[in-house]
């Protein structure tokens, strides 16, 4: 048998789990009446214990001190990759921290990575992230444009991908809310678009984002508009008409802005 790789390992790993492979059985039949007389099982090996510090750290005020003490992008995003207190790192391949161009008059901040963004090391870069770059081109948006008056910057509340694509649940959204509010200060964009209801939760504190979208409000200082994840639009075709009016929204407010 050959010998394989962690990621190549994980990988494997993540592809069973996506098809529903979740318990692992043996070659025999087990009687589970029977478990209540069996051996008591051998005792796992002692682990080192965190230092104390980190151990009874408050996650959220390590992530806010090691923010703030980022003074670029570059800074920001090497803070993420030794953020160790949120479990989603332990099973991520890639710590996803943003794509296009950090000079972009415009910052969309989606939810989490998926499997091929936990892949890439990049956000949007599956189907919902074809769509929205032809949903963005469409308003003469693009990340991979030099110019910023035409480009997007993109990043995720989330920099590691949930277990089976689950929603990030509050606790590990308020652990990345820090470093997030820390990227927009850094980035500095004149307007930004959340897409989706866990951007919704960390920036605006409320979720509903079919309720949400295509309303202006303010988020981290600056003008700010929901839209809905160009997932949700994939699973629901219908709402590409209110997307649409959401993209001429935000190209009005560009040109005002101009």
């Amino acid at each position: 048998m050959h010998d394989i790789d962690y990621h190549t390992a994980a990988a494997m790993l993540l592809w069973q789990v996506d098809l529903g492979a979740t318990e692992a059985m043996g070659d025999a039949p087990l009687n589970r009446y029977d478990l209540a007389d069996a051996a008591p099982p051998l005792p796992r090996p002692a682990q080192a214990a965190a230092p104390a510090p980190l151990a009874s750290a408050d996650p959220v005020a390590v992530a806010r001190q090691m923010a703030a003490a980022a003074a670029s992008l570059e800074g920001l995003h090497a803070a993420m990759q030794g953020y160790d207190l949120c479990e989603l790192k332990r099973g991520a391949k890639s710590t996803v921290f943003s794509d296009g161009n950090p000079s972009a008059r415009v910052m969309l901040i989606g939810e989490a990575p998926g499997r091929d963004e936990d892949m890439e090391g990049r956000p949007f870069v599956g189907k919902a992230g074809q769509l929205l770059d032809r949903m963005f081109a469409a308003i003469g948006l693009a990340r991979s444009s030099p110019d910023p008056a035409a480009a997007l910057y993109i990043t995720n509340v989330m920099p590691w991908r949930p277990p089976q694509n689950r929603d990030p649940s509050p606790a590990e959204i308020a652990m990345m809310q820090p470093f997030l509010e820390r990227h927009v200060q850094l980035a500095d964009p004149d307007l930004i678009v959340v897409m989706g209801n866990t951007p919704c939760q960390a920036v605006l504190g409320r979720k509903g984002i079919t309720r949400l979208r295509g309303e202006w409000t303010t988020g981290y200082g600056r003008p700010l508009l929901p839209m809905v994840h160009p997932a949700y639009l994939l699973r629901n075709p219908a709402f590409k008409r209110e997307a649409w009016a959401d993209l001429l929204a935000l190209k009005a407010r560009l040109r005002g802005l101009a």
